[in-house]
């Protein structure tokens, strides 16, 4: 299944799959060249790993230079399908689901259809679905096209202490939660349980006493922590059994993702309906009846946090980006934080 397929279940442990398509898009690249229009970056709003790149080229003012497709929330076993277009297709590449760029490409593609992805408008093949790369890529590689005022997400004097913490929240929390929810054993569970409370322990103290993760700005780091506390209460806390504590229960994790999620790039691009129809429709394993809570308040995201106190520019010496494309705004009955601009409205 494609998500969590970049994982598998496994006994006793659930062990995500991590052999990416590794190809890259970069400003000298022979094959993929940087070239404005030429992409089209496949994502679902329901996946925190998609997420990450619809936060950073939002951030980064790319709307202009890559294009993006939406998949809808839910999937079967054979691909992520773009199920909210008119007549299930992609406008740009034509075709009902995301697999169908993966086979252009390699006919016999043996493993997970992930997204996010990009493709080759051109040729409709994958170039890749490398994640951790892409919004490193992005940042990196297409610098020329940032739009102006666009933040320094992963500043070369700070990249070895945010590779560290990205290391750390990776295996910890970003994929601590799933090795919670898909845990074959109680041994494997009560192992996992530990390992994600400890790491978001760590984080409350680290955060305790600075605004963001590394450095006095929002980057990488941060992107990657937040798409996983979004979900946190909606979905992990219960669906995935990571019940020791709410985020609501967690007084720094739960102020620094309010002060994340009412800056521009990150509640609104939060779609919380859609991620909760995902985890509870598809994961049937865990959640047989298909059936979706109604909770949790999310009131609660858009009061104030007091992290100004300490201190921190979150765009360093650059802008907020302006309003989400029209095409590209969550809708208010999916996330009621936000307005008719597609901008969070408190």
């Amino acid at each position: 299944m494609p998500e969590p397929t970049q994982g598998k279940y496994v006994e006793p442990e659930f062990e995500r799959d991590t052999d990416y398509i590794e190809d890259r898009i970069t400003r000298d690249g022979e094959q993929w060249p940087v070239q404005p229009g030429r992409y089209r970056l496949v994502v679902a709003r329901a996946c925190p790993w998609a997420n990450r790149a619809i936060i950073v080229r939002r951030l980064l003012g790319l709307e202009g230079a890559i294009s993006m497709g939406i998949c809808g929330p839910t999937h079967d076993a054979d691909s992520w399908t773009f199920d909210l277009d008119p007549e299930g297709l992609d406008p740009v590449l034509g075709i009902p689901r995301i697999k169908d760029a993966y086979l252009a490409r390699f006919p016999d593609y043996p493993k997970g259809i992930t997204v996010p992805a990009i493709v080759d408008v051109p040729s409709g093949e994958v170039v890749t679905n490398d994640f951790p790369q892409i919004t490193l890529d992005l940042s990196g590689e297409w610098t020329e096209l940032h739009r102006e005022g666009a933040p320094q997400l992963y500043p070369e004097h700070l990249r070895a202490e945010i590779d560290e913490v990205n290391k750390r929240v990776y295996t910890e929390v970003n994929n601590g939660v799933y090795r919670c929810g898909f845990a074959g054993t109680q041994e494997s569970y009560d192992a996992a349980y530990e390992r994600l409370f400890t790491a978001l322990d760590w984080l409350e103290e680290r955060l305790a006493t600075q605004r963001y993760l590394v450095g006095d700005t929002i980057t990488e780091a941060d992107v990657r922590l937040f798409t996983t506390l979004a979900r946190f209460d909606a979905v992990y806390h219960g669906h995935f059994k990571c019940n020791r504590s709410k985020l609501t229960e967690m007084p720094v994790l739960w102020a620094y993702a309010r002060d994340l999620f009412q800056t521009p790039g990150f509640g609104d691009t939060t779609d919380f309906v859609q991620i909760k129809s995902h985890y509870y429709e598809v994961h049937r394993d865990i959640n047989p009846t298909g059936v979706v809570p109604a909770g949790p308040d999310l009131s609660g995201w858009g009061t104030a946090h007091g992290r100004e106190s300490l201190g921190g520019r979150p765009f360093g010496d650059g802008t907020p980006p302006g309003p989400p494309p029209e095409g590209e705004r969550v809708s208010p009955g999916n996330n009621p934080h936000v307005g008719d601009d597609g901008l969070i409205s408190l």
